[in-house]
């Protein structure tokens, strides 16, 4: 974890926010137990509803509905929504099933990673982890561990010149019809 601290401050800094669903607030945890985290990390929402991903996070409400908000697309708008609710460089999210969505069916958890790089523009990363014979406290554990580990990764990868600059944070964002502006 270590590593993702060094990455985030790396020149220029980059600065983080978090949506969680399925790890419910572990992956916000495990950062926040990152020794000097407060330097990048600017904080989290644990939205465990369609409701509340509509309306914090600007997820579109017909596409959550459609795949009862678990797949890599609302992963995706997750972490924009979490960069723009916290004027975040890097947004990261999770959203799945911490166990299993029906017989027979493996607890499964989809990440994402978004890089903010102005003008509203979000290029995005996601993956999916599934988790055979986890009970759901492992589901969650485990599932934000890679979600981190994935960040890392991320990070480790993103040449200099992706990097942006941090910017001055602009005070509170508005909400117009679900969508931060």
């Amino acid at each position: 974890m270590s590593a993702v601290k060094e990455l985030m401050l790396a020149r220029p800094r980059l600065t983080l926010a978090v949506a969680e669903s399925a790890t419910s607030g572990r992956l916000q945890a495990a950062i926040g137990a990152i020794s000097g985290a407060s330097r990048f990390f600017l904080g989290g929402i644990t939205a465990y509803t369609i409701d509340q991903k509509v309306r914090h996070l600007g997820v579109d409400r017909a596409v959550a509905e459609a795949v009862d908000c678990v797949s890599a697309g609302v992963a995706e708008q997750m972490a924009e929504g979490a960069c723009r609710m916290f004027r975040a460089d890097v947004g990261i999210a999770t959203t799945g099933y911490a166990e299993p969505a029906r017989r027979g069916a493996v607890p499964f958890v989809w990440w994402a990673i978004a890089l903010r790089k102005g003008a509203g523009r979000f290029p995005v990363v996601s993956g999916r982890v599934a988790f055979p014979g986890a009970s759901r406290t492992e589901v969650q554990e485990l599932a934000a561990a890679a979600a981190l580990d994935a960040l890392e990764s991320f990070l480790a990868d993103l040449p200099r010149s992706q990097r942006i600059p941090r910017r001055p944070n602009r005070g509170p964002l508005k909400v117009r019809s679900g969508r931060y502006s």
